[in-house]
């Protein structure tokens, strides 16, 4: 069995390979890119050789990620440890770089791999599940920065057309600036004009006469 310490980073990655007998196989600094990745990924299969990916143990101290999510895609075993662990294994003198910190990951994996737990691939329905969530966050953010950028226009040149709707999202406020998408433009329909843009349109409330 091998043991590879990965410590990761916003910017980079730095790993550190171990064999059964404690031996340092090699190491790597590589930046979180999608080309950085593929180099480690690359590096891993060159510290294994002719083993299979089983006989690799990937140790990190987290659990998500773009990092983790490319090990698991790419067949590699990763365990997560926790951070207190690495911590507690460091010097007493404190010092830190990530050098150190991969190594102590490597040896961690090492001396405690029975007691760790391997992190478990997400079915193909949970991951696309959790890329729809991702998607559906990502629109009502575009949603609330287009609504607000609406409101300001309206506040500026069409203030009226706050105050006749409640959620400027909704589906009948949208219609109506389409058909009038000025304040003249009101008020050159009438009101029954209007009144049946906005039924047509699915708005229950009556029309104040506020134009």
């Amino acid at each position: 069995m091998l043991y590879a310490g990965i410590d990761w980073a916003d910017q980079k990655h730095d790993g550190l390979a171990l064999d059964e007998t404690g031996h340092k196989l090699g190491s790597i600094r590589v930046a979180h890119t999608p080309e950085g990745l593929a180099k480690l990924d690359q590096w891993l299969a060159q510290m294994l050789g002719q083993q299979s990916k089983e006989q690799m143990a990937c140790i990190i101290e987290t659990s998500h990620g773009l990092l983790i999510a490319f090990l698991l895609e790419h067949g590699w075993p990763v365990y997560p440890v926790n951070p207190r662990t690495v911590d507690c294994r460091r010097s007493a003198s404190g010092a830190k770089t990530d050098q150190i910190d991969a190594y102590l990951l490597a040896k961690t994996g090492r001396a405690d791999f029975a007691d760790l737990h391997r992190l478990v691939p997400d079915s193909e329905q949970v991951a696309e599940l959790k890329g729809l969530t991702r998607d559906q966050d990502s629109l009502i953010q575009m949603q609330t920065r287009l609504v607000n950028q609406l409101t300001a226009c309206l506040k500026a040149y069409y203030p009226v057309a706050l105050e006749l709707f409640s959620k400027l999202q909704q589906r009948s406020a949208l219609v109506f600036l389409q058909t009038y998408p000025t304040l003249e433009a009101a008020r050159l329909a009438s009101v029954e004009q209007i009144c049946q843009v906005l039924k047509s349109a699915g708005h229950t409330h009556e029309l104040r006469n506020e134009m």
